[in-house]
């Protein structure tokens, strides 16, 4: 998304000037040095697209790199269910930690002081990882159990100190967020150009290396910058000492057991399957959310109103868990049928099969303005899709994007593997899959803001994060089915990952008219 210059930024905010806000702090809010915008911004725009480029610099290679060989460059030779698997395990434990990692920031280290070591820990994972062929498989877990706890520190609270920036919370405060925004894609684009290219002409361990660099790069910019550009902004933690004690000696804790379960592990004293932990996790969030909503419903003391209002943020948590389910195959069954069944070869060089990662973050940034666009001539026509509206038909075009991939997967498996079909199918498919994302995700996020209860405004993100892990976990989980040598397993596959997304996106769509009809007096809008 482009960013705004238009003469409402060049207007200061009236609200932003207020006199109870420290001067210290109306220096650097007021600043305008970074395209209109606070100088701090430039800071956090920084190190999110370093953090961006090195999360999804690695992410098309892990799955790759735990299938293959010793021989090839790789550590384990995993099976693909379980290479799948620990994917999977991997990418919805990144956003359950950010739950934890913004109470760590509240109640102890301050959102500046989280993000910092946030860094440094995403950074050590990287670089663990690509030492790993070195040091061993125990330093390749410990790293991604780094970058997990890293991303967890850093990502919620990093937004958290871009909202700082604009007391205001008015226009400005958006236009901010847009160009945050681009720092995610940017660094999303970046990172699997460079890691793959490095990966195919190097091996794996230069691409995992140049992920950790990049981090190293924003962690220091972060720490060179951020006094002078951001102030006093996010130094501040909101916990009592008793409170501050107890998260540390939770963290304290947490870090005790998990080097000892990778220490035990490594000893041969217990064995870990990870697709046993992986589908034991999917009940488990699932248990543990269907626990939460009838907590919600029988013992929170909601009222009529904000009942109805969770019911709907209910509905839209099935919906949003089915979507990433399919969405988040990307790393998974997808990037392997780019890296085993797709003819990469572009005018006699061949293309990293983690360079078609890249189609989602362009096309993410090249037609975000372009949904704007349609949202706001629907509604100054007074047709105003509802929320459900929208993720019926984010499931639609995801759904599409799968349904498209089924003949090219038949003549793989008629031609015995023995056939590459054009990277063409991939790049449509994820075309759509964007569609789908720009319609449901932002809808998402906007919508457990309106819809949660007063009570359980930061919960009810919890319970989006939560949708999105479960997601993540189940797309890791079917994405072993992409295998050479199970070429049976691979039509099924995405003739069910099509269908689910189909009897979603309709079963969703049916629900519009009752859901319109039982928040026809509700207080918020969906």
């Amino acid at each position: 998304m482009a960013p705004q210059t238009g003469s409402v930024l060049d207007q200061p905010d009236a609200a932003a000037l207020t006199a109870d806000v420290p001067p210290e702090v109306s220096r650097v809010t007021s600043d305008r040095g970074f395209f209109g915008h606070p100088g701090g911004l430039s800071t956090l725009f920084l190190m999110e697209m370093w953090e961006r480029f090195s999360f999804y610099g690695i992410r098309p290679m892990l799955i790759a790199f735990m299938i293959v060989a010793l021989a090839q460059g790789g550590v384990f030779g995993f099976d693909r269910e379980t290479a799948g698997s620990i994917l999977g395990i991997y990418a919805a434990s990144v956003y359950l930690t950010s739950l934890p990692g913004g109470w760590i920031a509240d109640r102890w280290l301050g959102l500046r002081n989280a993000i910092w070591y946030g860094g440094l820990l995403i950074a050590l994972g990287h670089i663990s990882i690509a030492f790993s062929g070195i040091l061993g498989k125990p330093v390749f877990f410990l790293g991604l159990v780094f970058i997990v706890m890293g991303t967890g520190l850093l990502k919620p609270n990093i937004s958290a100190c871009v909202g700082d920036l604009y007391p205001d919370k008015g226009a400005r405060r958006d236009a901010g967020f847009s160009i945050f925004y681009m720092g995610i894609n940017l660094g999303a684009t970046l990172g699997p150009l460079v890691t793959g290219f490095l990966r195919d002409k190097a091996g794996y361990h230069y691409g995992f290396g140049a992920a950790g660099i990049g981090m190293l790069a924003g962690v220091i910019t972060y720490r060179m910058r951020a006094n002078r550009t951001l102030g006093p902004i996010g130094t501040q933690a909101s916990g009592t000492p008793s409170q501050k004690r107890t998260v540390k000696m939770v963290v304290f804790a947490f870090a005790v057991a998990v080097i000892a379960v990778i220490g035990l592990a490594s000893a041969g004293i217990i064995t870990i399957n990870p697709k046993a932990v992986a589908h034991s996790m999917v009940y488990l969030e699932v248990g543990a959310a269907a626990l939460y909503f009838v907590y919600l419903f029988f013992f929170a003391s909601l009222n009529a109103d904000e009942k109805k209002r969770v019911a709907v943020i209910m509905v839209l948590f099935v919906f949003a868990a089915v979507f990433w389910s399919g969405f988040e195959q990307a790393p998974s069954s997808l990037n392997l049928f780019a890296k085993d069944f797709t003819n990469r070869n572009l005018f006699g060089f061949e293309v990293p099969f983690e360079w078609l990662q890249v189609v989602n973050s362009f096309f993410v940034v090249a037609l975000a303005p372009v949904f704007a666009w349609v949202w706001t001539t629907l509604a100054a026509r007074n047709i105003i899709p509802s929320s459900p509206a929208k993720f019926s038909a984010g499931l639609f075009f995801a759904g599409l994007g799968f349904l498209i991939m089924i003949a090219p997967v038949r003549s793989v498996v008629a031609a015995g593997g023995a056939l590459k079909v054009s990277m063409l199918w991939l790049c449509v498919s994820y075309v759509l899959q964007t569609i789908g994302e720009l319609s449901l995700s932002p809808v998402g996020l906007s919508s457990m803001t309106k819809l949660a209860p007063t009570k359980f405004g930061g919960q009810m993100m919890g319970v989006w994060f939560l949708a999105a892990s479960l997601g993540n976990l189940i797309a890791g989980i079917v994405g072993g089915d992409v295998d050479p040598e199970k070429l049976e397993a691979m039509t099924p596959l995405f003739v069910r990952t099509t269908g689910s997304l189909f009897i979603a996106a309709v079963a969703c769509a049916l629900l519009v008219v009752p859901i319109r009809r039982m928040m026809r007096e509700s207080t918020a809008r969906v």
